[in-house]
């Protein structure tokens, strides 16, 4: 069982920076794949960022590719989300997921989820 707390999630200017934080409970941590997604009101959940276990492995979703940054501290249980240059269609409630096994882009195979943290992105 691991149990994932968000934070980080606030009001930020477009163009403007934040940093998501995911801690996790447990002492598999290591063992899990990480996940980011984001839903917007009226929207299906989406992919933003996974990565491997080990951090050795990265994945980003086409619109956030180039600007966002996912990072792994298993020594501290907790996966990063860094976020640059947002604009206002990043606003979205963004949950962390983590799952045993290979990492992936699709949500359905997450296991366990945060209960989410709010970003909204001023213009």
């Amino acid at each position: 069982q691991v149990q994932l707390v968000e934070s980080g999630g606030g009001l930020v200017q477009a163009g403007g920076s934040l940093r998501l934080s995911c801690a996790a409970s447990g002492r598999t941590f290591s063992s899990y794949a990480m996940g980011w997604f984001r839903q917007a009101p009226g929207k299906e959940r989406e992919f933003v960022a996974a990565i491997s276990w080990s951090g050795g492995s990265t994945y980003y979703a086409d619109s956030v590719k180039g600007r966002f940054t996912i990072s792994r501290d298993n020594a501290k249980n907790t996966v990063y989300l860094q976020m640059n240059s947002l604009k206002p269609e990043d606003t979205a409630v963004y949950y962390c997921a983590a799952r045993l096994g290979v990492v992936v882009t699709y949500p359905e195979v997450y296991n366990y989820w945060g209960q989410g943290t709010q970003v909204t992105v001023s213009s």
